[in-house]
């Protein structure tokens, strides 16, 4: 293919495309991916994200470090269950959730500000309280490791078959 032949083909190209402007000057909307198909989320998941919309100071955005919560501050949020469009079963489960990671059991430091939904003060973690929360993480990460140990074990003795039935026989 020549030089003339290749600008034969982008006059035409660029023809081409002048015509669809005026064919349809507005774009076409593309299908959100929630449209498009809908996935499985954890209902945990689901639950913390209108907590963290309506409420970010109290329920940050990962990589912001967690804050200690308000004791009670269930009944506090059962009040705003319409503003947020969920139940009171998935209020549970999410504030539930949330309080049980390590993210939050690391904020949990004696005199730190306990805070309400706007973010406000609210009380300070006790020196009982913090030990408990040490407690708790150390607890987690215990059976963090025990957990894969398990699955390490397991996986052990399926590659030690492979390779006996792989070795060679005299």
């Amino acid at each position: 293919m020549g030089f003339e032949q290749l600008a034969e083909l982008r006059d035409q190209l660029k023809a081409e495309k002048e015509q669809a402007k005026t064919v349809s000057p507005t774009p076409q909307k593309r299908k959100s991916s929630r449209q498009a198909k809908p996935r499985d989320l954890d209902p945990a998941v689901e639950a913390i994200w209108p907590l963290q919309k309506h409420f970010p100071l109290a329920f940050p955005v990962n990589p912001a470090p967690k804050v200690p919560l308000k004791e009670g501050i269930l009944k506090d949020a059962e009040q705003h269950l319409e503003l947020l469009g969920i139940t009171l079963e998935q209020l549970k489960l999410g504030i539930s959730t949330w309080c049980r990671g390590a993210r939050y059991w690391t904020c949990m430091v004696e005199n730190a500000p306990r805070l309400d939904l706007s973010g406000q003060p609210a009380g300070v973690v006790t020196a009982a309280q913090a030990i408990h929360a040490k407690r708790q993480a150390s607890r987690q990460r215990s059976q963090v490791r025990r957990d894969r140990d398990k699955a390490q074990a397991r996986a052990l003795p399926a590659d030690a078959e492979t390779a006996v039935e792989k070795a060679p026989t005299e």
